[in-house]
């Protein structure tokens, strides 16, 4: 069996080297709350694509300026 704390290590781990991201795991790698994320996303013009997942590479984008 699985300890929780290493399921959560291999979740972020796994997030690290996903090209699309769901929202729940881009909230989690962008380290920001709900609000704050759609307000970035809005800023940057980043939207979900048609699947409804994030792009990795705009996120990175985002998060360095």
């Amino acid at each position: 069996m699985i300890k929780k704390d290493d399921l959560i290590t291999m979740r972020a781990i796994s997030i690290c080297f996903k090209p699309f991201l769901k929202p729940e795991e881009a909230l989690i790698y962008c380290n920001l709350g709900r609000t704050q994320f759609a307000k970035k996303c809005e800023e940057h013009l980043i939207f979900k694509t048609q699947s409804g997942y994030f792009r990795k590479d705009d996120l990175d984008k985002m998060l360095e300026g």
